[in-house]
């Protein structure tokens, strides 16, 4: 049976054939659509590592100004250690927001390169 005399006896057969056609170019490309939806996905896990690190270097720096804190000038009251600590606490808090924002625009943008190399 031809085509044509598959899609008169099925209309399955009809209605789905635009998109074998198309699949069946895709295929005939050779693995260039997966390559580029693989380079689309290592984009994107570089991009994560980098904002890791960046949260990282966050995390250190507030540390460091803990440490720091208590070489010096100390603290006196229990206040001042509250509010030294409150600000560190703002301060990564602050950090893994924008840590949490990143990730969920990397989310939708690798969506994006996706859907662009399909």
């Amino acid at each position: 049976m031809t085509k044509q005399q598959d899609a008169k006896s099925n209309p399955a057969m009809a209605a789905t054939e635009p998109m074998m056609e198309w699949w069946q170019q895709q295929f005939s490309r050779g693995f260039t659509p997966i390559t580029h939806m693989q380079l689309a996905w290592m984009q994107s896990m570089a991009e994560a590592m980098r904002f890791e690190a960046q949260f990282l270097q966050s995390l250190a720096e507030s540390g460091q100004k803990i440490a720091k804190s208590f070489e010096g000038d100390a603290p006196q009251t229990p206040a001042e250690v509250q509010e030294r600590y409150q600000q560190l606490l703002s301060d990564v808090t602050e950090a893994h927001m924008e840590r949490m924002k990143r990730a969920t625009d990397m989310s939708e943008e690798f969506r994006r390169r996706i859907w662009e190399e399909i």
